[in-house]
């Protein structure tokens, strides 16, 4: 109306009387850009948008700010308006309102968008006449403003609206003026926490060119902790930016500076990005210096910080995975998969260095079956040598035969490979009295036993080690080295004691070999020595192998990882602990592999048990990714005890499970899959009948499913199950149970068991196409349409079989009936050549159901009946 346009007259005029105040909310429906009618003032639109933005009345100037968008609409097809207006908007840009600058600015994302999409010379126009007013709004005096623009920057910063020249050439220069040690304080923290965003849209040369030394100045500002707090922060940005010779010259050591500052939330924003962080640098900084650093963290007089250090210590220990090692990796859906040549280590790989002799002997699969002393090795494990190293086995399946009258003990299937001493048995049987005789001799001339000496050693040397160590126990490696020799004195105590006979422990060059090494290594190997020990298949390896028996990460983190689950740690740092620690835990089994999952078992068994439902259902979610880590042995003696648990647990776990369930059945022995056919049937029952998700998962697993059993058990189990499901209250339910029953019956004649084929059509037209209400009705027509659509049967049995129950719908007294077999015979029977080449016997049949189909009463069924099948339309699943 032109009567609008008086309200963006100047402030002398009437609209002092009744301005745009007057009208509360009611203005939002006034179109912005009215004062561009004409009106008495015979001034032309460019004129108008002149007088009002530069008008004397505030409000005015605010109005047009807010309707730059529009005005840009309307005077974008000629140039030289359009250009016009871009001038008026740098001159608005420099109003002395605080508010008319704020609106200004909040409309620059979008101006630019547009620009973006319609105009040939965005980047000139966007560089030449916003650029500029964005970089001066980041000094503006006024809090608003500078926040609007910095909103603003980061917008045209993702959209990619601004080039690399202006933001190397006018943004990062005002940045870095702003971080001056001279700027002002609020100016500073701004800057920072822009040019700390800005530098994930920056190339790594931009940023280590302009950015990268200032930020390092930033790192140690002693006056600002709100400056050292936003850089601590965002330090694993810079970090993934400038890459790894950056980072470990210039960025490492003010790192460890922020992670001892006096204040704990810099601290804790170091804990929390120390995962980036550790990313980039190599394996070695990782382990010598990121790692003690870490612990630091984890034991910080702060609470909140040994939190956050908690919660990252998962994350912090997956960055030691090396896909050689672990036997697995990820593809580029971001899912795990085996490495074709698995690299599995066993513990004898852990010393595969100190001797070469060693990996040429390893015990034959015959004597280990016949020597009641020893554990049992599978057959397939062979070992070859490359380039001087130790040879992995191929496979570590174990064959029906080994394990037959034997329960599973993982002692069975990650010892280390034994020697062959059968051929020295005999040459040395009568050296080794007096080999025992020379060793008690050096035991009584040393008061430190010589541990470089022939032999394992004895109790009485194992002893004197701890006693020598006990003043050094403040050493955390000597800690762990106690704990490793405490294990093996109960181990060659056991032996002392396993037998009572004058038989010597006797052992081959070759295995001599192992003991002619450092302390360091003697510590690792002692535990080694217990595989000497007479009936020591009487032990389980788990029980007494120690969870430090590994190196790919350091052992102070691993144990306060395992430390997690202890219920001290839930009252001083954190009561959902054991939540974090559940989470990582695939990311950690990954890290230390398959040969290293004993350090992790116990752990993961107590996580299972978990008093608090999230911990357990966390769990669940994963346990199908863990058990691509560990292998099909492992899965199946430890997970599965586990994944049954689960299945019996709350339905807020059973989720999890189920979610997941095709994923881990696939993992599994086909003897060992076919237990579940009999527990799927327990997924129909939940907590709260109102569940209806978990049975439409359920409906969902089970397409998935059908692939990894026979077309028999499909059939005798599965069938019922989904049979159920068609009936199920919600619709969303029965619609994808309708997928499901075709997906039965393609597998039923995929695998030619015609016969059952047969017997579960006559079902479905039983059950369906007579039942009684119209839902059951539809569904049929639904499922003859899938049928044919799928080809999950010939042509010929679907004519027989189910066309004829098809056409007898046509004339059903439903209208949602009728509907899906219009849509059924339009769109899918008549588009096969079976059925609509000349000639064919169902051709007239098919016509007649269709000409009626056509005339119906009901719109939506003549709609499908008469329309084009290559047409694109509503889906017709709402109507079921």
């Amino acid at each position: 109306p032109s009567g609008l346009s008086l309200y963006f007259e100047d402030g002398h005029d009437d609209l002092d009387d009744f301005g745009f105040d007057d009208y509360g909310s009611e203005c939002d429906g006034i179109r912005i850009t009215a004062f561009l009618d004409a009106g008495q003032d015979n001034l032309t639109p460019l004129g108008r948008l002149e007088k009002y933005a530069f008008s004397e009345n505030v409000f005015n100037r605010q109005i047009v700010a807010r309707g730059l968008l529009d005005v840009l609409r309307e005077f974008s097809d000629n140039e030289n308006d359009f250009i016009s207006v871009m001038e008026t908007v740098v001159r608005m840009s420099e109003d002395a309102e605080p508010t008319v600058r704020a609106e200004l600015m909040e409309q620059v994302p979008n101006i630019a968008m547009f620009l973006h999409e319609n105009r040939p010379n965005f980047p000139a126009a966007f560089s030449r006449y916003l650029v500029p007013i964005v970089v001066r709004y980041l000094t503006d005096p006024n809090n608003q403003v500078r926040k609007t623009s910095q909103a603003a920057l980061l917008v045209l910063l993702e959209q990619g609206l601004i080039c690399k020249a202006d933001m190397e050439g006018k943004i990062c220069p005002v940045l870095l003026e702003l971080t001056e040690p001279s700027s002002d304080d609020d100016y500073k923290i701004e800057a920072v926490a822009i040019m700390c965003k800005l530098v994930t849209m920056l190339n790594k040369d931009t940023v280590e060119l302009l950015l990268l030394l200032r930020f390092c100045e930033l790192c140690s500002d002693a006056r600002l902790f709100q400056v050292r707090k936003v850089c601590a922060a965002n330090f694993g940005e810079f970090c993934s930016i400038v890459g790894q010779d950056a980072t470990e010259k210039l960025l490492m050591p003010k790192f460890f500076d922020l992670c001892s500052d006096s204040l704990w939330g810099i601290r804790k924003a170091c804990a929390e990005c120390f995962m980036v962080v550790s990313n980039c640098t190599s394996p070695e900084v990782r382990r010598t210096k990121l790692s003690p650093l870490f612990i630091n963290l984890i034991s910080d007089q702060s609470r909140w910080v040994r939190q956050a250090a908690f919660q990252s210590l998962g994350r912090f220990i997956s960055t030691f995975a090396n896909p050689s090692s672990t036997g697995v990796r990820f593809q580029e859906d971001e899912t795990l998969h085996g490495i074709t040549k698995s690299t599995e280590n066993t513990v004898v790989s852990y010393l595969s260095n100190t001797s070469k002799k060693f990996s040429d002997t390893v015990i034959k699969p015959s004597q280990a079956s016949e020597d009641p002393n020893h554990s049992r090795v599978p057959s397939s494990v062979k070992s070859h040598t490359t380039d001087g190293k130790l040879g992995q086995p191929d496979s570590l399946t174990t064959t029906q035969d080994q394990q037959t009258g034997d329960f599973f003990d993982s002692f069975h299937y990650w010892r280390p490979l034994l020697p062959d001493i059968s051929q020295d048995l005999e040459l040395l049987q009568g050296e080794g009295k007096d080999e025992v005789q020379r060793q008690e001799m050096v035991k009584e001339e040393e008061t430190v036993p010589d541990l470089d000496s022939e032999g394992p050693a004895t109790s009485s040397q194992i002893q004197k080690v701890l006693e020598c160590l006990q003043p050094h126990l403040d050493d955390p490696d000597v800690q762990a080295q106690v704990q490793v020799l405490s294990a093996a004195l109960k181990a060659a105590q056991l032996e002392s004691h396993s037998d009572d006979t004058d038989q010597d422990v006797l052992v081959s060059e070759n295995s001599r070999f192992l003991y002619k090494i450092s302390f360091n290594t003697f510590i690792k190997v002692t535990l080694i020595s217990v595989l000497h020990i007479p009936h020591v298949s009487h032990f389980s390896l788990s029980s007494f192998l120690p969870s430090f028996l590994q190196n790919v990460i350091p052992q102070q983190l691993l144990d306060q990882y395992l430390s997690m689950t202890d219920p001290v740690r839930a009252q001083t740092v954190d009561t959902e602990i054991a939540k974090h620690c559940a989470f990582s835990l695939p990311g950690v089994a990954l890290t230390l592999g398959r040969q290293n999952w004993h350090c992790l078992k116990d752990t993961y068994e107590t996580l299972a048990t978990d008093v608090q439902w999230k911990v357990r259902r966390t769990l669940a979610f994963s346990i199908h990714e863990l058990a691509v880590i560990l292998g099909d042995q492992l899965t199946a003696a430890d997970l599965v005890p586990i994944f049954n648990g689960f299945l019996k647990d709350l339905d807020e776990v059973r989720i999890g499970v189920l979610k997941h369930l095709y994923d881990f059945l696939k993992l599994l022995h086909v003897e060992k899959r076919r237990e579940y056919l009999y527990q799927l049937q327990e997924f129909m029952v939940t907590d709260n009948s109102r569940n209806w998700r978990f049975r439409y998962e359920l409906a969902e697993q089970l397409i998935l499913i059908i692939d990894l059993y026979s077309h028999y058990d499909v059939y005798d189990y599965l069938r019922q199950i989904a049979l159920s499901l068609c009936s199920d209250k919600v619709s969303d339910v029965r619609w994808i149970s309708y997928k499901l029953v075709v997906e039965i019956l393609q597998k039923l004649y995929s695998c030619g068991a015609h016969d059952l084929s047969l017997n579960f059509i006559n079902e479905l037209v039983v059950r369906f196409c007579h039942c009684p209400k119209w839902v059951g009705r539809q569904a049929f027509a639904f499922i003859c349409q899938a049928i044919v659509e799928e080809d999950c049967m010939p042509m010929d049995q679907f004519a027989q079989h189910l066309l004829p129950c098809l056409l007898s719908l046509s004339s059903d007294p439903v209208p949602n009936v009728r509907v899906l077999v219009a849509k059924a015979l339009r769109h899918s029977v008549l588009e096969k050549p079976y059925f609509n080449e000349p000639g064919s016997a169902y051709s007239d049949e098919l016509e007649e159901a269709l000409s009626e189909l056509r005339m119906d009463k009901d719109r939506d069924v003549r709609f499908f009946a008469t329309l084009d099948p290559n047409r694109n339309v509503l889906d017709t699943a709402a109507l079921i």
